[in-house]
């Protein structure tokens, strides 16, 4: 058996009083889950997905090998500190700031059809200059591209660097 310890002597225990009785609430949950359900399918109805923007690269086989004239590669060269170079065969690369490069590829690839760009990149290169290039090259419609690293030997060979 339980008992409760109130402090009194045993014989002398006053009455307790009684507490009023709480007054029940209830509270129906039936609206609230059906405006719930209203939101959900208004937010599924309204939202628009969008497609991934993603570049679609297509890598030939690695055993081919294509001959291209050296006047018809378009070399751009990126360098670790942002520098970009171009040039168009064995010819001096010239310096060029990213805003120019769209508008040069378009003019040169309209000079010449069967122009190639040929992008080499510096592997210490930020990741966001490579996706860059890559955009500009989208915008002004240019097929015909390679993507590859800009090796030390070359660097020194062109830059003396």
């Amino acid at each position: 058996m339980a008992a409760v310890e109130t402090g009194a002597p045993r014989g002398h225990q006053k009455a307790a009083k009684k507490k009023p009785k709480r007054i029940g609430i209830k509270i129906d949950m039936t609206p609230m889950v059906d405006i719930a359900f209203l939101l959900l399918i208004f937010f599924m109805v309204t939202t628009v997905f969008r497609a991934p923007q993603t570049i679609e690269i297509n890598i030939p086989p690695s055993k081919t090998k294509v001959e291209i004239a050296e006047s018809n590669v378009l070399t751009l060269r990126m360098l670790e500190d942002g520098r970009m170079y171009w040039s168009i065969g064995k010819a001096t690369p010239q310096l060029i700031e990213m805003a120019g490069i769209q508008k040069l590829l378009i003019e040169k690839n309209k000079l010449n059809e069967r122009l190639v760009t040929l992008v080499k990149i510096d592997r210490k290169s930020p990741y966001s200059q490579m996706v860059d290039i890559l955009d500009e090259m989208y915008l002004g419609n240019i097929q015909r591209f390679s993507v590859t690293v800009l090796e030390d030997k070359e660097k020194r060979e062109v830059f003396g660097s």
